[in-house]
């Protein structure tokens, strides 16, 4: 294995990874990222560029000392908002499976990280409920809540695991069913029947 796992891993409760491309020799999966937020913010920093643009003209004319100096944030805040869209926009999330290796790959504006995997090192494909924090715990409350989210992972012989996708459990079982019949290694699904009788064989064992 080249890579640490943990890289791969997701605070959010979805992914969302589709099919682009499935020969019975190739899968690939791609995960394109947050386009909502990044096109709202794309799209409040270019109606923000009405204001932010005389303002910043009239500050490089008369300075600070003008009219518009109690307004030099504004520029800035449209510059920090291009910032997020395109970082954003370039976030990008890819797997393949090539017939000897599965091959993670992590891309955003500043940072590529990649995780490769043989298949001679995958124990199983495992698709159970990950549990994850709703919300930080506020003034007044107990501690802070968790809720079962499907999640599709690769189980190590080392003991590790690697984040596959989360999401809706329907479309997981089909990328999951896609990925063990490439790898060539058995599907867990968690609450089936062949998942309850493998676990009551461990436990006697």
């Amino acid at each position: 294995m080249i890579g640490d796992p943990a890289q791969f891993e997701a605070l959010g409760n979805r992914l969302g990874f589709h099919t682009a491309e499935a020969t019975p020799q190739k899968l690939k999966l791609i995960w394109q990222g947050a386009r909502f937020p990044a096109f709202l913010c794309l799209g409040i920093a270019v109606l923000l560029l009405a204001v932010s643009v005389p303002i910043a003209q009239a500050l490089l004319l008369r300075g600070f000392a003008g009219p518009a100096g109690s307004l030099w944030y504004f520029p800035l805040m449209n510059a920090a908002l291009f910032c997020v869209a395109i970082y954003l926009v370039t976030q990008r999330r890819t797997i393949e499976i090539d017939g000897e290796r599965v091959t993670l790959r992590r891309m955003s504006l500043y940072r590529a990280t990649v995780l490769i995997v043989d298949y001679e090192e995958i124990a199983c494909v495992s698709l159970r409920n990950d549990q994850l924090s709703d919300s930080f715990a506020i003034a007044g409350s107990t501690a802070k809540q968790s809720f079962a989210v499907p999640a599709l992972r690769l189980i190590l012989i080392n003991g590790q695991n690697v984040l596959l996708d989360r999401g809706s459990r329907r479309r997981l079982t089909e990328n999951a069913k896609l990925v063990s019949e490439r790898v060539g290694k058995p599907l867990e699904i968690e609450g089936s029947e062949e998942f309850a009788r493998g676990r009551a064989d461990s436990m006697t064992t």
